[in-house]
């Protein structure tokens, strides 16, 4: 079984920073890509941010140049700063890995979310 837990989200002033957690947990035999995925109230999930097991990334418009991804493949986890934050990144921000495990199976895991909210 595996688990992914986030941290660090919460309540920050415009232009402001936070910095997400998530940590993989299990019967982990490999970890291909890890990303952040975010949901404000009454829109859909959108894609915030991908990182590949080589360390290329990919963002989303609307956060490049504020927002860096990482990942630290040794201790199976995946961060991403946010700086210069604006309220409409406000949302519930999830991560998610694509992991095989011991049993030779491959599939998405997510994290719960954790919030960030942003005031003006």
């Amino acid at each position: 079984q595996v688990q992914l837990v986030e941290s660090g989200g919460g309540l920050v002033q415009a232009g402001g920073s936070l910095r997400l957690s998530c940590a993989a947990s299990g019967s982990i035999f490999s970890i291909n890509a890890m990303g952040w995925y975010r949901q404000a109230p009454g829109k859909q999930r959108e894609l915030v941010a991908t990182i590949s097991s080589g360390g290329s990334t990919k963002y989303a418009d609307s956060v490049k140049g504020r927002f860096t991804i990482s990942r630290d493949n040794a201790k199976n986890t995946v961060d991403l700063q946010m700086n210069t934050l604006k309220p409409e990144d406000t949302a519930l921000y999830y991560c998610a890995m694509m992991i095989a495990t011991m049993d030779g199976n491959e599939r998405d895991y997510w994290g719960q979310g954790t919030q960030v909210t942003v005031s003006s």
